[in-house]
């Protein structure tokens, strides 16, 4: 599937992102669960914080929610609601991540197991050799994925009802799918064989693999693709404004403030194209990676070429080498990268904070809103501060399961279990930073004259260009004399025409470095920034063929 926004590159409208290893079309996502976006349904989270209270109703998740009870000890029996969660994902900022939960949540969690196993079970009718699954009739494959598209609130609930039960998530999945299915005539002879030489792993790696890259796919790359459009515009708006540099925090050489913001565009989109290169592995070889049930049940068949084509099915790559779990090693530079996407972010975010703080940007104000308890005038940077810090959030935990899940004791341990519960939380505050920042960029306007006064104030810049000039021609110890007008010292138009009216210098170079101003010396600023937008689409290009 591609993915992108479209920019404008030399007047030509051009797909940014392209066709890749996360984004490319699978046909095992069905469009019915794409269009649950705006749920309304209780159980819904992203946060593994989050649940259903034990002996609570299911209630929707409104603010006016009644709290059921405060006995006088303080232990709070409430009913779970936006103002009851744990994580403010889903609470405070769920209205800016909901369209996580249909990948990310416990309920996208139980979907994917479900998919997994009707898919294997299909799988297997179409294998000669096991004649005890014989080919499903139309009808029965209609009705296996009925199940998969119509699979609603009330089946998750199901699903997590047995498994108060068995105590084992995936055991529940199995038992769920036998009890829809033992109604029908044609599949109800083949009950036994859902989970079929099946590890728990081998339905939880390829869920957590369809959960990722759907939403990656659907939610997260869309978002990177509008922000970093976003930051395209403000440099091809503002490419010739020019803005005093400062290096060290001190004035240095001008340059525009549009090539600034070009340089986060074109970083971020550098990033955006690491993680849509990552391949989504997925493995099949049973407990402990050998085959060796499905070999004891069937010798004949070649069950490593079988479990290749289930994984390629399900549009993940495959995985031929594995102890009991898929080794998470695409996860972890998944999550690395993603990391390094939101560093980039939080380096904008406080460069954009600091242009603020110094009056290049002004913010647009709405009716009501209050910056400040006490005072009145304030106008905070708020967008831009949210966007940092979901983004710490957000990288701590992407950064301890990149660094947690690749380690596993033996063929395998449940460590990974329970932290890969928490991709949402990583996700999710990922998600939030980058609309927070987003927000912020449709506040801000440019205060030229606060640019201009700057610039102004600092013809000392002006050294640079100067002792350069001299060096060409010859001139001895230009670098020298320079810092001795300089460095230190007041220095205005004046000075530095009368230091240049003396220099022995051709009159064209004379005339030339007299003409420049702080406001003119931005190199080729401008140009950069104007380019930025074809930089990138060259960048991304060579993936339009894949």
């Amino acid at each position: 599937m591609e993915l992108g926004t479209s920019f404008s590159a030399s007047g030509v409208n051009k797909k940014m992102f392209l066709s890749n290893p996360i984004t490319q079309k699978s046909n095992v996502l069905p469009n019915s669960w794409l269009n649950q976006l705006n749920f309304s349904f209780p159980a819904r989270k992203i946060c593994s914080c989050r649940g259903i209270a034990k002996g609570s109703t299911i209630s929707s998740l409104k603010t006016q929610e009644k709290v059921t009870g405060m006995s006088s000890n303080h232990s709070q029996d409430l009913e779970l609601s936006s103002l009851t969660a744990l994580c403010p994902l889903d609470g405070r900022y769920w209205g800016k991540v909901k369209e996580l939960t249909p990948f990310m949540s416990e309920y996208g969690l139980i979907r994917f197991r479900i998919l997994v196993e009707i898919k294997w079970l299909i799988k297997m009718s179409q294998i000669p050799q096991i004649v005890e699954v014989p080919s499903f009739s139309e009808e029965a494959q209609t009705f296996l994925h009925d199940l998969i598209d119509g699979f609603s609130m009330n089946d998750a609930l199901e699903v997590k009802k047995i498994e108060r039960v068995t105590n084992h998530d995936v055991k529940a999945v199995e038992y769920f799918l036998k009890q829809k299915c033992q109604s029908h005539p044609e599949i109800s002879k083949v009950l036994e064989f859902f989970h079929f030489a099946c590890t728990s792993e081998d339905i939880n790696n390829l869920a957590h693999a369809l959960m990722l890259k759907g939403a990656l796919n659907t939610v997260i790359l869309p978002v990177m693709d509008e922000l970093i459009k976003a930051i395209c515009d403000m440099a091809t708006t503002h490419s010739s404004v020019p803005m005093l540099s400062r290096t060290h925090g001190q004035p240095a050489s001008p340059t525009t403030l549009g090539k600034e913001m070009a340089i986060f565009a074109y970083r971020l989109s550098r990033e955006r194209k690491e993680i849509s290169q990552i391949e989504m592995l997925g493995k099949f070889a049973g407990a402990v990676g050998n085959y060796n049930a499905h070999v004891a049940a069937y010798p004949e068949i070649n069950w490593p070429e079988i479990a290749e084509e289930f994984v390629l099915s399900l549009g993940l790559e495959f995985n031929p080498y594995v102890p009991q779990i898929e080794t998470h090693d695409y996860m972890a530079k998944l999550f690395h990268s993603i990391v390094q996407f939101n560093n980039i972010l939080v380096d904008f975010d406080r460069d954009v904070w600091g242009y603020i703080s110094l009056g290049y940007f002004k913010q647009t104000t709405k009716a009501g809103e209050i910056g400040s308890s006490t005072m009145p005038h304030k106008v905070n940077p708020i967008d831009f501060e949210n966007s940092e810090g979901n983004l710490g959030v957000a990288n701590g935990d992407l950064s301890h399961l990149s660094t947690k899940l690749p380690i596993s004791r033996w063929q395998r341990d449940l460590t990974d279990s329970t932290v890969l519960r928490n991709m949402g939380v990583g996700l999710g505050h990922s998600l939030l930073a980058y609309r927070s920042a987003l927000q912020g960029i449709q506040k801000l306007q440019v205060n030229e004259a606060a640019l201009m006064e700057d610039l102004d104030k600092t013809w000392e810049v002006l050294a640079e260009p100067i002792q350069t000039v001299m060096r060409r021609y010859g001139v001895p110890e230009p670098y020298e004399k320079l810092k001795e007008l300089t460095r230190g010292r007041a220095v205005n138009k004046e000075s530095i025409r009368e230091f240049i009216q003396k220099l022995d210098i051709p009159v064209d170079a004379k005339t030339s470095l007299l003409n420049l101003t702080p406001h003119t010396y931005v190199g080729a600023a401008a140009e950069l920034a104007k380019n930025v937008n074809e930089a990138i689409f060259l960048l991304s290009s060579p993936y339009l063929l894949k």
